[in-house]
């Protein structure tokens, strides 16, 4: 072939080359003609917005590797730059480099922080420097760097490049660029995320196109993806097109992947979209799987839904049946959404739209049945299900889920109860519940997280968005939860400098690696400056510091509304178990109550604190709480303040529940005797030594009651302490309480007075005095006598009494205390002789008393005034001063003029209310 041929040729493959998307380069001296796939747009407002890129030579598809670069301006003043800032990325021992990357798109403003997506032929990470400068362009060429920081999501490693130098022709050394290198004490080792190449084939039939965003997850033997948003800023998703997508997922390997769900947001009338099929590439291994779908995503076409499902495997069909109760107002117009959880995997939140039986659907007392189509999950284990809160009747009273597959009988149904308020207004406030099935105490195999989300205290920092946060963990995650109901009540969320607490309740994940946290991008004022979030886990004894201190907004930093956080501190915290509490309210007129009801449990291993049973609904029913392990329980006090219009209650039982690791007997299995060989003797008696597991089982602990709790009935008591069913070990006892007012001028009080007593088996909790033998109580030089009823306290070792100082005649001088077991027929003796008032003596309200010996209360009048001190030093041997200092804040207003109490807690016991004023 002659030279004017080979030019021929090499022009029309040239052009045929070009018109597919690719780049040749000719090597004339080798007579090589090198490929480079591109494909892809060279424009800031097209594609993911990059002019320049690198190129593989040959392949079928360009592949690079992603570098997050942070770049960080210093805060002082001239500190930004309007030239044009570039990088140059160094490999380890300085091998291989990244070239000249210019940083497009960047503010580059004092104190504010650029972050870039840098994609790159060459696997660089570990990085031994970098590069950085200007070109000294522009008005305010100069430039203070503070640090760059570079994050490779393919090998995990965060790199910080300290800087906090000039780079300005009139500053310093006047260099305009910059050698860095790394901190090594500050590299952060992460989660590696591995490239994908995902194509999508958009069916060529007429209005198959959709401009909605797209999301998809895939799953596998070994394990899933996060949910992922493509989301390009060309028009994707067009009629007969087929769309590339590079994507990172966490897992190396997913072993055989076995489905994939894909699926839209959008319920509008023009988001519908005819999805032909999908394939997915693993980059670094070749690997290629094909899902076909040949399916509408459109609530107006097929069968109206907008998730599919695309199985490597054979389909699975679930027949969901959803109860709701029947209390009043149990029904929702909000939108359902439940997400079936198993051995294999799950369904997604899967919104329930189309009912079978059922209109109108989730009314009251309705049983409303739904299809939902999945690759096989195995086993179901959980039920994850909520609403989304919108609407002036969303609350939801949801009784129970029934899930089985199609074909199968009712009576083989999985059933997972529920019995509780989805309501931002009722119960614990929480719209959405994980269930799990049918056992005894199912509410104690959650765990409680609770979330502290740290808005940050800039100028537009706080958002009108809907924040949501996903937890990652050694044993998986927690799926993508909403935040919608705050702890700590503080109405507004989000908002500029404010820390909004937020509990979820949900499966254990073990320790947590890592969080996302995001928000909806709607509102006004969607954008949002994140501080920080904290993360306690009662059950764990943990708490994670995440430092975020970042925009998540489309127009400042990066772009993104959602982040990835890594946790730069775990803490050890006191660690806690759960106890779950049922309270049975009788069945008679009245018998409910609006007081605020409280509990305490008792147990070996000492007593919880005092637990207010709070619920949004007007009566506390069920609920768990996390205190420290008591062990073994002996009593409880239960009791109400007596606040409210109808305060007057009549408890019937209180039950309390707990997990505990116990042996249980194996579940038979059947043996197929054709196959099972003969063993020996003792490898048989070894088999039956192992008829049992150790495994959770719930240990229960009942309180029969069926009595008032009210001023006006029986005793008038409002606190009780009752025994678990079949303790023989104690009983109730009952102590007369003579307290003894001082003889001198003003000695009187009218303020509320308390007292608790302590012996060797327990306190009796903080009683108040409110039903003496006198109409007017604690005169001057009278006697006043109450009673007591509580669980046996054994030999008594100290009271502690004091008064609230709510009255303008609050102060009051005690003699003495005089109290009588009525059981053993012994008195005990506990002198004072001091004042309880804010202007006498010491200033205290409360005073700790022990006992004395007889012989001190009846001295003669001669011995009087030597006893005094015997008497002081004695009780002063038996107790310990703490001096206490309280530091108030130097914020605004951040004084009080309210009533502060303190309550030290220490390894035998807690000093109760201490007032300070």
């Amino acid at each position: 072939m002659n030279c004017a041929a080979v030019k021929d040729l090499m022009k029309q493959e040239n052009s045929e080359l070009l018109s597919a998307g690719w780049n040749p380069i000719n090597d004339l001296g080798n007579k090589t003609v090198y490929d480079f796939p591109i494909n892809r747009w060279f424009a800031i407002d097209e594609d993911d917005g990059k002019i320049q890129r690198d190129v593989l030579v040959g392949g079928n598809q360009p592949t690079g590797i992603v570098y997050n670069v942070h770049v960080v301006t210093g805060n002082v003043p001239g500190a930004g730059t309007n030239s044009k800032i570039h990088i140059v990325m160094h490999g380890t021992k300085g091998l291989k480099n990244s070239g000249k990357v210019f940083l497009e798109g960047g503010h580059f403003e004092r104190g504010l922080t650029d972050i870039f997506k840098v994609e790159i032929a060459a696997l660089l990470s570990p990085l031994s420097r970098v590069t950085i400068g200007h070109d000294n362009g522009g008005l305010s060429a100069g430039w203070f760097c503070e640090k760059v920081v570079v994050y490779c999501p393919f090998t995990g490693i965060e790199q910080s490049f300290p800087c906090s130098k000039w780079m300005d022709e009139k500053e310093g050394d006047g260099l305009v660029e910059r050698e860095l290198f790394e901190m090594v004490s500050l590299r952060q080792k992460r989660q590696k995320k591995y490239p994908w190449s995902l194509w999508i084939w958009t069916s060529d039939i007429p209005s198959a196109g959709t401009d909605a965003a797209i999301f998809f997850q895939v799953y596998g033997e070994k394990g899933k993806s996060d949910e992922i948003k493509l989301d390009n800023r060309s028009d994707n998703f067009e009629q007969g097109q087929i769309d590339r997508f590079v994507v990172r997922v966490e897992l190396p390997d997913f072993g055989t992947l076995t489905k994939l769900r894909i699926w839209h947001e959008k319920r509008s009338p023009f988001a519908g979209w005819h999805l032909s099929k999908v394939t997915m590439l693993k980059t670094l291994t070749k690997d290629k799987y094909k899902f076909h779908c040949g399916r509408w995503l459109d609530t107006n076409e097929d069968d109206n839904e907008v998730v599919r499902e695309l199985p490597a495997s054979g389909d699975l069909i679930s027949e969901v049946t959803i109860c709701t109760g029947t209390v009043g107002g149990s029904g929702t117009d909000a939108s359902v959404f439940l997400n079936l959880i198993g051995d294999l995997g799950d369904t997604g939140d899967r919104q329930l739209v189309n009912c079978k039986n059922n209109a109108n659907k989730f009314e009251k007392g309705n049983l409303d049945e739904f299809i939902i189509e999945a690759v096989n999950i195995g086993r179901i284990r959980r039920v994850r299900i909520g609403h989304n809160g919108k609407g002036g009747g969303c609350g939801w009273f949801l009784d129970k889920v029934l899930v089985r597959e199609e074909g199968q009988a009712e009576i083989q149904a999985y059933e997972f109860p529920c019995g509780r308020w989805l309501d931002r207004n009722e119960d614990d406030g929480q719209i959405v519940r994980e269930l799990v099935p049918f056992v005894e105490g199912q509410r104690l195999y959650n765990v409680n997280y609770h979330i502290a989300v740290k808005t940050g205290n800039i100028s537009g920092g706080s958002s009108d968005s809907n924040v949501f946060v996903k937890l990652y963990g050694e044993k998986g995650d927690t799926g993508k939860m909403m935040l919608l109901v705050s702890a700590n009540n503080l109405g507004n969320y989000f908002e500029t400098g404010r820390i909004d607490i937020f509990t979820v309740d949900t499966f254990d994940i073990g320790q947590i690696n890592r969080l996302m946290i995001g928000h909806t991008n709607e509102g006004m004022r969607a954008g949002w400056f994140l501080d920080s979030v904290q993360i306690t886990v009662p059950l764990q004894g943990k708490q994670y510091m995440f430092p975020s201190h970042r925009w998540l907004d489309e127009d400042e930093a990066d772009g993104k509304t959602e982040v990835e956080i890594y946790p730069s501190e775990i803490l050890d915290t006191e660690q806690l178990v759960n106890y779950e509490i049922t309270v049975v309210t009788g069945d008679l007129a009245f018998a409910g109550t609006n007081a605020r009801v409280f509990i305490q449990i008792y147990g070996d291993n000492g007593k919880t604190e005092v637990i207010t049973l709070e619920s949004r609904s007007n009566n506390f029913e069920r609920d768990t709480i996390e205190v420290k392990d008591v062990g073994k329980i002996f009593k409880i006090r239960i009791g109400h303040d007596g606040s409210g219009l109808a305060s007057g209650w009549f408890l019937e039982t209180v039950d309390v529940k707990r997990l505990i690791m116990a042996w249980v007997p194996k579940e038979n299995k059947k043996v197929d005797k054709k196959k099972k060989k003969k063993k020996k003797k003792d490898e048989e008696e070894e088999e039956e030594e192992e008829g049992e597991v150790m495994q959770e089982v719930v240990l229960t602990y009942h309180f029969p009651c069926s009595r008032w709790l009210a001023s006006g009935e029986e005793d008038g008591e409002l606190v009780v302490e009752l025994l678990p069913e079949g303790a023989e070990e104690l009983e109730v006892n009952t102590y007369e309480v003579c307290v003894f007012t001082g003889q001198m001028a003003g000695a009187g009080t009218d303020a509320k007075v308390f007292i608790n007593i302590y012996g060797e088996n327990g306190d009796t909790g903080e009683r108040y005095l409110k039903n003496s033998d006198n109409v007017n109580k604690f005169e001057q030089g009278q006697e006043d006598v109450f009673t007591v009823t509580a669980v046996d306290l054994g030999p008594l070792k100290k009271l502690r009494i004091r008064h609230d100082n709510s009255n303008s005649h609050s102060t009051w001088y005690l003699d003495r205390v005089e109290i009588v077991d009525i059981k053993e027929d012994m008195t005990y003796y506990f002198p004072c002789n001091r004042w309880l008032a804010v202007d006498e003596d010491d200033g205290q309200i409360a005073r700790e008393l022990v006992p004395v010996d007889e012989a001190f209360m009846k001295k003669d009048e001669e011995d009087e005034e030597g006893a005094g001190p015997t008497l002081g030093l004695e009780q002063k041997s038996m107790s310990t001063t703490y001096n206490l200092k309280i530091k108030t804040g130097e914020k605004k207003n951040a004084g009080t003029d309210a009533n502060v109490f303190a309550i030290l807690f220490g390894e035998n016991d807690d000093t109760g209310v201490k007032s300070h004023r």
